[in-house]
């Protein structure tokens, strides 16, 4: 690697470094990469690298750590805050990027330790990131030492499965503890394997404007791959590999797709609104849902789009603007307490704000942020919502509950007490062409190592006529 290349590389790992030092001071992860890659003059290779480097090292906090701790001989947060971001990175790489030679890695992650005026900590990043290398290749074991055998993975896990898990995957202790709820332990691996990957892009066609094979044949021009996803799916196209920015993709400025993943999809094919039905969307920002209902409908009867925020709202317009429906309205308002609603819809969605434990690949320091607390935060939000959102509902007429998150006691929990604490409904499970596994109790749960799209949860609540 000559100095130019060095140079340049080191220029992305110092926006990541700076990315991350602001992620560690609680600043949110997308929202500080979107900006500091906008304000860079990175090639869209480096502004890959930068990203992968940033969510990466987000997402695997809790095992760099963990090798952080074991080579350097001390706890975590004793570690000067610099020097641990740049062993993250450094570490990171080593562990998780084959295409980038051991060398330079130490060398770059050396050079910007020295940039940061670390001193003589330079050279405890240079001996750390070695130790490393050593224990994991063979061949760079000193020949003056060859009874020494390197171990496949240095690092240290303990027997107790939750941490051992932890450690390994890189999450938080309750997390696991709540996937051991309801998984077996080689289950809980693969579901923390899926959230570690890079997400997929999946895209909404709109079958009125476009066919998927319309579609797929424009994306094909473009030189990107996309492919259906699943027959439950009509609408549903998945890109392969790197799509550049979504504002550069074919179609995008014409409004004939929307990103939305395939099991947010799901939702509105389970809530079925009919052309001419009042529909009302209870947590609608930033509008994918209301838009799909609508074009479900062939844009004919009325969605409702609520949400809290008139930003919230403004972005449900500027979806509208760009993918058109003339049935869709957007409304400020909080749902727990809206009057004007009541007795008044044929169906509403109710998709509320939950602790996203089915969207971990897409939200990378969401891991870290969520809390056993927060979960109980949100699960009185959410029964608040469910207690005044089913007014809205005429008799005979249908409420779908949602969830993008993988917490019992946001999803099955809550249905069980919307029912015991509401009398006069019941669940109506989805027919047999709804092309998805369904529960026992006639729930829909969608797993992402299973099913290979977002964790989802979702049920369909249908109000009694009176007899």
């Amino acid at each position: 690697m000559n100095q130019t290349t060095l140079s340049q590389n080191n220029t992305a790992r110092q926006i990541a470094f700076e990315a991350l030092r602001q992620i560690d001071r609680g600043a949110f992860a997308d929202v500080v990469l979107d900006r500091k890659l906008n304000q860079s003059a990175l090639s869209l290779q480096d502004k890959g690298f930068v990203t992968e480097l940033v969510y990466g090292t987000v997402r695997r906090r809790r095992t760099l750590d963990a090798l952080i701790e074991h080579f350097g001989n001390r706890a975590v947060h004793q570690q000067q805050a610099d020097l641990l971001q740049i062993l993250r990175l450094g570490f990171y790489q080593l562990r998780y990027l084959s295409h980038v030679p051991d060398h330079a890695v130490v060398d770059t992650t050396v050079q910007l330790a020295k940039a940061q005026r670390l001193g003589k900590l330079s050279g405890v990043v240079n001996g750390m990131l070695r130790r490393y290398i050593r224990q994991t290749n063979p061949s760079a074991q000193p020949s003056a030492q060859p009874s020494v055998q390197p171990s496949a993975d240095p690092l240290p896990l303990p027997a107790e499965p939750v941490q051992r898990l932890g450690i390994f995957h890189s999450y938080p202790d309750w997390i696991i503890q709540v996937w051991r709820s309801m998984l077996p332990d080689d289950q809980v691996a693969a579901l923390c394997e899926w959230f570690n990957q890079t997400p997929q892009l999946d895209l909404r066609i709109s079958l009125r404007r476009k066919s998927l094979t319309e579609a797929i044949e424009i994306f094909a021009a473009a030189g990107l791959e996309a492919v259906p996803v699943a027959a439950a799916l009509p609408s549903a196209l998945r890109l392969k590999g790197h799509t550049g920015a979504i504002t550069h993709l074919p179609g995008y400025a014409d409004g004939w797709w929307a990103v939305q993943d395939s099991s947010a999809q799901l939702v509105s094919y389970l809530l079925d609104p009919q052309p001419e039905e009042m529909i009302i969307d209870a947590c609608g920002a930033p509008g994918g849902k209301s838009l799909h209902m609508a074009e479900l409908m062939g844009d004919k009867g009325t969605v409702w789009s609520c949400d809290r925020t008139a930003a919230r709202t403004q972005k449900i317009q500027q979806n509208i603007d760009r993918l058109g429906a003339t049935t869709v309205r957007p409304i400020t308002c909080d749902s727990r307490n809206q009057p004007a609603f009541v007795g008044k819809a044929d169906r509403v969605l109710l998709d509320v704000p939950c602790s996203g434990l089915g969207t971990l690949n897409r939200h990378a320091d969401a891991r870290w942020r969520q809390t056993p607390e927060t979960v109980e935060g949100l699960v009185t939000l959410q029964r608040e919502l469910l207690s005044h959102v089913s007014t809205w509902v005429k008799p005979g007429g249908v409420m779908v509950y949602a969830t993008c998150t993988l917490h019992p006691a946001e999803n099955e929990a809550q249905i069980q007490w919307f029912l015991s604490e509401h009398k006069g409904w019941a669940i109506q499970p989805p027919d047999s062409t709804f092309g998805m596994p369904q529960t026992a109790q006639g729930w829909i749960k969608v797993w992402p190592h299973q099913q290979h799209m977002d964790g989802f949860f979702m049920v369909k609540l249908v109000k009694l006529k009176q007899s």
